[in-house]
């Protein structure tokens, strides 16, 4: 301890060129900083400081030896409060970024999250232009594909199907195709990306080599609508199609031809401490997030 108080001590004089100064901002006098100083250069066997009665400066060893335990000092710091974030309740502002359909998969569990932390604060964004995470200071960013971005860590929450479907009516008028061979025979809805304006691929073997474009749109809402209204055949993520086809007003279609499945991560900056409002959610998220069941609400 009296090691610990003399380089806190001599850091802090030579930040501030005063052991009067030093004192002040660590609460103890002047007179206390400089034994702590002395008793650490007669450990060194070196001089630190240059003294006179109006300031102290530090040697050519003591300049060295300072950067030395700055940096020891802040590891040390961060180590606290790493270790004091570990025993802390999870609390405070929490911003998620996701996209504009990731309150279907999000909502279901926040019930059993807040009942779990209710000391955190959720600000969610739903949003489906490409966020820069450490610019907008976004805590957690949920998103589909790989990760690209070498600045932030990625945590996988859970795959999820694609699906094509069509209203029960649409299906009676233009009949339901047997193969993907048939849908050069159907009005197809497509969704086009809001980052860079593609349209996106359908990935089932034995497609025609054209999709005749029933609707495009950038909105996948939009496109689950249109569907339901009868306007054609929509390739869509399961957990978006999943109430419409259980209240029967989209029909599943070429099921066993589909096997791509996609992904969606947790993403947050590598440079932060991973705080425990963060861990408390990217768990969560992990454990309940595109799983069957819903959470439950008891803390118990």
């Amino acid at each position: 301890m009296d090691s610990f108080s003399g380089l806190e001590s001599f850091v802090r004089a030579a930040d501030l060129q005063s052991f009067a100064r030093a004192g002040r901002d660590l609460g103890i006098s002047a007179s206390a900083v400089g034994k702590n100083v002395a008793r650490l250069e007669a450990q060194m066997g070196v001089r630190l400081f240059h003294r006179t009665t109006r300031q102290v400066r530090l040697t050519a060893e003591g300049a060295m030896f300072h950067e030395r335990c700055r940096r020891i000092l802040d590891e040390l710091g961060d180590a606290r409060a790493m270790l004091q974030d570990a025993v802390a309740a999870p609390r405070g502002r929490l911003r998620v970024s996701l996209p504009t359909i990731g309150y279907r998969f999000l909502l279901p569990i926040l019930p059993a999250f807040k009942a779990r932390y209710p000391e955190i604060e959720l600000d969610l964004d739903f949003n489906d232009q490409l966020v820069d995470v450490i610019a907008e200071s976004v805590d957690v960013a949920i998103r589909s594909g790989e990760l690209v971005d070498s600045q932030l860590v990625a945590r996988r929450l859970g795959p999820f199907s694609f699906v094509l479907a069509a209203s029960p009516a649409y299906l009676a008028q233009h009949g339901v195709p047997q193969v993907p061979a048939d849908l050069a025979r159907h009005s197809c809805l497509r969704y086009k990306f809001v980052t860079d304006g593609k349209i996106e691929d359908w990935d089932l073997p034995g497609l025609p080599p054209q999709l005749p474009p029933g609707l495009i749109c950038n909105n996948m809402e939009a496109m689950l609508g249109a569907a339901v209204a009868g306007l054609g055949i929509a390739y869509m993520p399961d957990f978006l199609a999943r109430d419409a086809l259980r209240r029967g007003e989209l029909q599943r279609v070429l099921a066993p031809h589909l096997v791509r499945q996609g992904q969606f991560s947790a993403l947050w900056p590598s440079s932060r401490q991973l705080s425990p409002k963060v861990r408390a959610f990217v768990d969560f998220a992990s454990e309940h997030m595109f799983k069957d069941d819903v959470p439950q609400t008891s803390r118990d």
